[in-house]
């Protein structure tokens, strides 16, 4: 980032191209349907993951295919499409090294961009031996990318159904862009006859010209590169070369209830890089798993529960300590505290919090609305504490509050108040 001497520029930038789609995010979706149907292409639209995952079935059966190479892609994840496709019928192959060692090993994603960050060497060597029938195989992590590469290149060459996401759709030529740091994306989405792309309609962007600003965002903030290795752009269908066969389905799935709220709807500018999971004290220490979606870290503290419409993923917009490096790392500059300070409120206005803790801030922002209230406040509690304090600290509360200083302490309300101190002190100064 350092080298980039513009970084900022280019943040701002990006995040106003974000915000002007978002303002006409109808006109350029039907901008890009156009486009790529022009191109050959067919553009389907699905309101939410059963519609997409249908659709996408549907499409596969035509051809009477019974498998299909995946490039990853985390909206297919979103809506549960591989096991929608198994109960069809046909086989999902992730081609991703990372997608695959998760699927190989029925496991869950940690991180967004590296889905299996939280497997080592050895783990993922005993699961390769296991899962494709090696007898003996290196320890290396070269040993391990050969092995993926073996098992997965016979697989392109023969499977005729591609899927793709895509990071990028480009409104003005119906264009789609897949960024990716293995080569198996191109392979991908220019072996098959017949290619399939699911993209949320968030991932629309105006020109080929904008994708300048992006890509030189994305890989710095994702994987610390200059550029990603691959970036696969293709339009429609070209007679004779690569598929024949184009398909695009935009998925809703509640995106449309997160745009039409103007504090939160920043949300959708996001372009997955993953920074904020790397800077959150909060995923280093519980990692991906603990937040039960597939969108893990800050962003997915965010958008999950909107994009459930608030029903389900209640405490993830309390998952966070509001330090504020998320918004400082975000290449599209989403302020993810103060989304996540709206979804709290919108949490406990909808009841979503427990009855104890809505009488306590009931209670504490009745103490706290006034200078005396909270002065006298202060004297019951420096009352209350002296049982439980030591050496300045609490250490220990009763009852369900014991729970808290089990794992913490809790520095003790001081004898006197900053402003009893002061006076005290301009007393001594006029005696």
């Amino acid at each position: 980032m350092a080298e980039t001497l513009d970084w900022q520029q280019l943040r701002d930038t990006a995040r106003g191209i974000k915000d002007h789609v978002l303002d006409h995010l109808a006109e350029y979706l039907e901008q890009f349907e156009a486009a790529c149907t022009a191109a050959g292409g067919k553009v389907h639209w699905a309101r939410d993951a059963d519609e997409a995952n249908s659709t996408i079935v549907d499409i596969v059966r035509s051809h009477s295919a019974t498998e299909v190479i995946k490039v990853k892609t985390m909206t297919s994840d979103e809506t549960g499409l591989n096991p929608a496709l198994e109960a069809a019928g046909i086989t999902p192959i992730e081609t991703d090294l990372a997608d695959l060692i998760i699927q190989l090993g029925s496991d869950k994603p940690s991180h967004i961009v590296v889905p299996a960050l939280h497997r080592n060497k050895a783990e993922i060597r005993r699961l390769f031996m296991e899962k494709m029938n090696l007898q003996d195989l290196g320890e290396r992590a070269e040993d391990l990318a050969a092995a993926a590469r073996r098992f997965l290149r016979e697989r392109f060459l023969r499977v005729g159904v591609g899927l793709s996401g895509a990071n990028f759709a480009i409104a003005e030529s119906g264009s789609l862009c897949v960024v990716e740091s293995e080569g198996n994306g191109r392979m991908c989405v220019t072996l098959p006859r017949v290619l399939i792309s699911l993209v949320g309609i968030e991932k629309i962007i105006p020109t080929f010209g904008d994708l300048e600003v992006f890509l030189q965002l994305l890989a710095r903030s994702a994987t610390g590169e200059r550029m990603n290795p691959y970036n696969s752009i293709w339009t429609g269908v070209t007679p004779g070369d690569g598929p024949q066969e184009v398909h695009v389905v935009l998925l809703d799935n509640g995106r449309a209830g997160v745009l039409g709220n103007a504090k939160s709807r920043a949300t959708l500018a996001c372009i997955r890089c993953g920074a904020c999971l790397n800077i959150c004290p909060v995923y280093r220490q519980t990692g991906g798993h603990a937040y039960g979606s597939i969108y893990a870290g800050p962003i997915g503290a965010i958008l999950t529960p909107q994009l459930q419409a608030m029903q389900h993923s209640r405490s993830l917009p309390f998952a966070s300590t509001l330090c504020g490096a998320c918004y400082e790392v975000c290449p599209v500059k989403i302020d993810i505290p103060e989304i996540l300070l709206h979804l709290r409120s919108r949490v406990v206005k909808a009841g979503g919090a427990p009855l104890a803790e809505r009488i306590a801030m009931k209670m504490a922002a009745r103490r706290f609305s006034s200078g005396g209230s909270f002065e006298s406040g202060q004297k019951l509690v420096r009352i209350a504490q002296k049982p439980f304090v030591d050496d300045g600290v609490i250490g220990r509360l009763p009852g369900m509050l014991a729970g808290w200083t089990r794992f913490r302490d809790l520095p003790a309300v001081p004898a006197e108040s900053f402003r009893q101190w002061w006076a005290k002190r301009q007393r001594k100064e006029t005696a």
